[in-house]
């Protein structure tokens, strides 16, 4: 669904451009990316994740599933991010139209396991949270799906349920891959699309997990283009804290070493 309507009905009010993100939520790249493609400016409203704001009873009137990002356009809201970059970019627009729904369609599916793999082979590498926040988000937050979650990761991810989000992924990228090797520039072709939008922050998150994109020799060319973007540099890089992406290349290290990497899923070292 594109817009819902809004249970704080004040947003009704607002004007512009309003977006509520994470710096380094990959739904939240999205969004950004869209804007510095098309040159649209926002007024931003950070959603800190770590802190456990996406629970409070303010956020969930604004987004009722709790989660990032969300997009209210001159009092209308938007909430899922496949359909945030849509409304941003336009239907006339170059981005929307050289884009395959089925691509974004794909893409969106992805997102449950880049959640998981990334609380996993990231994630898990961080501090853990004193018990009254993890307590206060548990009873806080209205989404039972991402309390469930959340109390999944705390009690370790069955091996099986890891290996299949890395098997999905390894898939999504073969597939990516294949759609590159005739030597279009782009996803879509030669052409940037909502397709590339939509993937570059995939690419980038499991690229800090250690993901062997050598395996896949033009998706790997493909995002080093991708990098290249001024909109990948305004809407992704900038935004990133370098202590977390320091900690996280860090973990990611440490679990390779040990074997336990995510190379050591779904036949990814043969």
């Amino acid at each position: 669904m594109p817009e819902i309507e809004p249970q704080d009905q004040s947003l009704k009010a607002l004007t512009g451009l309003h977006l509520w993100h994470a710096p380094m939520s990959s739904c939240s790249q999205r969004v950004r990316i869209v804007m510095a493609e098309t040159g649209q400016n926002f007024e931003s409203h950070e959603v800190n994740l770590e802190r456990g704001e996406h629970a409070s009873e303010a956020y969930q009137a604004i987004h009722p599933k709790g989660v990032v990002p969300a997009l209210v356009d001159n009092g209308h809201l938007i909430i899922e991010s496949i359909d945030i970059i849509q409304h941003v970019a336009g239907k006339d627009s170059p981005l929307m139209k050289a884009a395959s729904h089925e691509i974004l369609a794909r893409a969106d599916a992805a997102q449950a396991d880049l959640k998981l793999l990334t609380f996993e082979f990231l994630f898990r590498g961080a501090p853990a949270k004193p018990d009254a926040a993890v307590q206060a988000f548990q009873r806080n937050h209205k989404n039972a799906w991402l309390t469930s979650f959340h109390r999944d990761f705390a009690a370790g991810f069955d091996r099986d349920r890891i290996e299949q989000a890395v098997a999905r992924t390894r898939d999504d990228f073969e597939f990516l891959d294949a759609r590159l090797s005739d030597g279009r520039v782009f996803l879509a072709g030669e052409q940037m699309s909502l397709e590339d939008v939509a993937w570059m922050p995939n690419a980038h998150r499991f690229q800090l997990m250690g993901w062997p994109f050598q395996r896949t020799a033009h998706l790997a060319k493909w995002f080093e283009r991708m990098k290249q973007r001024p909109s990948y540099r305004k809407g992704l890089s900038e935004w990133e804290n370098p202590a977390a992406i320091a900690m996280f290349t860090a973990y990611s290290a440490k679990r390779q070493a040990e074997g336990t990497g995510i190379t050591s899923f779904a036949g990814l070292s043969a």
